[in-house]
């Protein structure tokens, strides 16, 4: 017997010292505590008649639902004192009482004291060790019994098989497969079912539909395996086929069976076949069976129908975790935050302890909501459930954190997992992409590659973002590299995403082939991509071409499709087709334009320098305007210098959105324009008063796979004085070539000379300049800015390009411009 301290801390206690029966056959009595709280047991007996006596006990202690671990400790006593302990048949027992309590040292004790145990022994110590979880061991064991020769059956195979599932383990689980099946055991009902659960597991539905037409004998367990397996697929008309085959051949159905044919009804979101499943359950008299009721409440909260999950949870007899949790899980995937907590506060109120899948649903949504407040509460509770090291819980509480632009928090947590996985990563880089900090979320992948973490798709589609937001090709160009060498399947997700970045990292034609090699025919969101590419690349023809290339496939466009077709107009000065494009959305295909739809007419128009017919549009508009659409007329007012317009359009601006720092400084500039300094002074101190400021500018080069930032005026970069030495070198080039500077461009009441020596010190031109002199010669120059381009950097970067003879590559705030030889692709129009 081991020694007490080896044992779990509830079950310690100190043993009664035995004592050692006589041999004689004279009786004696000990007292024996049963494993139930009601009653004690005195039992007699004499030496002779011990082993049938003990074998009573032990199915006793087997059969009772409370079981004390002390009583099975001493009945082992007098077991090895009587030397009974060679019996199987006991050992058998003893296995399946100490697995029954968790101590499984002392269940694999008494299994090793057997030499050569039978398949009995073997299956009960592997049963054990599969109940309590011990996966790994239950396969070290199955393969321990195979290498001495031991007898083995179908139960043993069932068990082996199972550890593999729990493991994911398809490798080994396969090889115990084919064994199986070389062996007949696939006629074996309970095999036959754990073996269509491993294949299910793994995506090989086809083969677990070939192990479960071999088996002549099957019973309601092999056809709701079968039933969950399609489930699993979203193969609807499959699982109910197989119901009726089963209701043919006479077979009732359990609450598994109708809980499979629920789910099905829940992954295709059919609400009337919903209805009808449940009268269908009503009729089988099962609106009793929590199992049954639990997947209703499921099947209605996937539909979107929480009013009657509700009503079927209210009416529940009885309710479990899973049941709570899944009427939780509805709220939020319907994205009803109230509701969630409310729910969450009763569960909590009724004191039912809530798990991990509870607080998982309700990091959910606070992500989905941006809800910060209820996430740190949320995050608190976790931590007094002592869930802060459950892997899957601080992966969630990191993606929260991340979706709701606390980046700190989300990196604190992250740095404080004890564990992290591809997840865990991918969801503070994915945090970082797309709150801004994409050179944050490159330098995190470098790390997550030096750690030994592989990428997954979504972590490489992420990444593809973050490229496309610092404009950085090289870095892109690895992420796809990256996703062709790991044999990722080119879906429309990656696709997109890789157009995408070629398109806004400058390489249009690159973005081309891609759409072109690669293009899934039937779907709408890579053609919007494309036409999205071409927009910001000015080429407002390609993506009309793109368009009807589109309806000649007889693909539908969407609201989207024409939010890209719009924006492209716009930036190409094509008034005319875009009104032709807007008036025939709802005429041609039936959509009605929304508020973008009318931000990028306004646009258009605006751009165009018809504010006018921008102004009357807004009002003419079904809905009042909101702030996209007024900021879009405000910036042709300062375009096109109207005062009046753009006062009376801010003035309405300010009314919706009074914390928008973008309003103060398009405001502020109109009236510098006008040279009213006094009214620049009054919106600039509302600013200060209001706790606002301007966004700094800033530029984007990439050199040799690093990404470089310039501010305007910035002299703390290590090449600073070579940088200014090339501009000065520049300026005096240009100047030769008839340059002259256009100082209304600084929007400051000061000296000219210090306007001058300011427009030179703009960040563009730093970033130019660095990259003149850290690149061959010939060599693309490739800039990102992330403000618009001002008119005299804009005449500055042609002459660069003249003079230096290369292509410079300027994507501001919204556009692209391609200066090549002195000329630039907008035609001077942007």
């Amino acid at each position: 017997m081991p020694s007490t301290s080896s044992f779990p801390p509830t079950y310690r206690f100190i043993l009664p010292k035995p004592k050692k029966i006589p041999a004689s056959s004279s009786p004696f009595s000990t007292t024996f505590a049963a494993a139930n709280e009601d009653a004690m047991f005195k039992f007699k007996f004499r030496l002779d008649e011990s082993l049938p006596i003990m074998h009573l006990l032990l199915s006793h202690l087997r059969e009772s639902s409370i079981s004390l671990i002390i009583s099975v400790k001493e009945l082992h006593a007098q077991i090895i004192i009587n030397s009974l302990s060679s019996d199987e048949f006991v050992a058998t027992r003893l296995v399946n009482m100490y697995s029954n309590f968790g101590t499984l040292s002392d269940a694999r004790q008494v299994f090793d004291q057997i030499s050569n145990p039978t398949v009995f022994l073997c299956n009960a110590m592997m049963s054990g060790y599969l109940r309590n979880e011990h996966y790994m061991e239950t396969l070290e064991l199955f393969r321990m019994i195979k290498s001495r020769g031991l007898k083995t059956n179908g139960c043993t195979s069932t068990l082996a098989l199972k550890a593999c599932t729990s493991l994911s383990d398809f490798e080994t689980g396969n090889r115990i497969l084919e064994d199986a099946v070389n062996n007949g055991l696939v006629n074996n009902r309970f095999f036959g079912s754990t073996a269509i659960g491993f294949l299910v597991k793994f995506g090989n539905i086809e083969e677990a539909r070939w192990v479960f037409d071999e088996m002549p004998h099957k019973d309601v367990v092999c056809f709701n395996s079968m039933m969950g397996g399609y489930v699993q697929f979203g193969s609807l008309n499959q699982t109910f086929d197989l119901f009726f085959k089963m209701w043919v051949s006479g077979i009732t159905p359990t609450a598994v069976t109708v809980s499979n044919l629920i789910q099905a009804c829940g992954g295709i979101k059919d609400l009337e076949l919903g209805k009808r499943i449940h009268a269908f359950v009503i009729g089988l008299g099962m609106n009793g069976e929590v199992l049954v009721l639990t997947s209703l409440v499921d099947m209605y909260g996937k539909i979107g129908d929480t009013e009657s999950a509700r009503q079927v949870f209210d009416r529940m007899p009885s309710r479990t975790l899973v049941s709570w949790n899944a009427m939780l899980s509805g709220y939020v995937q319907n994205r009803l935050t109230f509701q969630s907590f409310e729910l969450f506060s009763l569960f909590t109120s009724n004191g039912i302890v809530f798990d991990s899948a509870t607080i998982l649903s309700l990091f959910q949504i606070c992500g989905q909501t941006a809800y910060l407040e209820g996430g740190k509460i949320l995050h608190g509770c976790a931590f007094r459930r002592g869930l802060q090291s459950n892997l899957i819980v601080s992966t969630a509480v990191v993606d929260l954190y991340a979706k709701c632009g606390a980046l700190k928090l989300a990196t604190f947590v992250f740095n404080g997992m004890k564990e992290r996985n591809v997840i865990s990563w991918t969801a503070l880089l994915v945090g970082l992409a797309q709150n801004g900090h994409a050179e944050d979320a490159l330098k995190l992948f470098s790390q997550m590659q030096e750690e030994g973490i592989p990428a997954n798709a979504f972590t490489l589609v992420s990444l593809i973002h973050a490229c496309a937001h610092l404009g950085s090709l090289k870095k892109g160009k690895s992420v796809h590299a990256q996703l062709l060498r790991r044999g990722i399947v080119f879906d429309v997700v990656n696709m997109t995403a890789l157009i995408d970045m070629y398109a806004k990292c400058g390489t249009i034609d690159s973005a081309e082939r891609l759409f072109h090699n690669g293009c899934i025919p039937n779907d709408v969101v890579m053609w919007n991509s494309m036409i999205t590419g071409y927009g910001v690349h000015g080429n407002g023809y390609q993506a009309i071409k793109v368009f009807n290339q589109m309806k000649e496939e007889e693909i539908q466009p969407d609201e989207s499709t024409f939010i890209s077709l719009l924006s492209a107009c716009s930036h190409s000065g094509m008034v005319s087709e875009g009104m032709h494009l807007f008036q025939s959305m709802s005429a041609d295909h039936g959509i009605s334009p929304r508020e973008k739809h009318y931000a990028c007419l306004v646009d258009l128009l605006s751009r165009a320098g018809h504010l006018e017919e921008a102004e009357a549009l807004i009002k003419q508009m079904p809905f009042e305007p909101g702030s996209l659409i007024l900021q879009s007329l405000l910036n042709g007012c300062r375009t096109h210098k109207n005062i009046a317009m753009g006062i009376r359009t801010a003035d309405k601006l300010l009314s919706l959105d009074a914390m928008n720092a973008g309003i103060y400084v398009v405001l502020s500039n109109i009236y510098a324009e006008g040279g009213r300094w006094s009214e620049v002074d009054y919106v600039r101190d509302l600013m200060r008063k209001n706790g606002l400021r301007k966004t700094p500018g800033y530029s984007l080069t990439e050199i040799e796979n690093r990404v470089s930032a310039f501010f305007a005026g910035d002299d703390s970069h290590p090449y600073w004085a070579e940088i200014y030495h090339m501009l000065e070198n520049l300026r005096i080039q240009i100047e030769a070539l008839g340059y002259t500077p256009d100082t209304g461009c600084v929007l400051r009441d000061i000296d000219e000379q210090v306007k001058v020596k300011l427009l030179w010190g703009h960040s563009e031109r730093l970033a130019i300049a660095f990259a003149l002199i850290n690149t061959p010669v010939g060599s693309s120059i490739r800039i990102t800015k992330n403000l618009r381009v001002c008119n005299d950097c804009h005449t500055v970067t042609k002459y660069i390009s003249k003079i230096v003879r290369r292509e410079i590559i300027v994507r501001d705030a919204n556009r692209f411009h391609h200066f090549i030889d002195g000329q630039c692709s907008c035609g001077d129009y942007w």
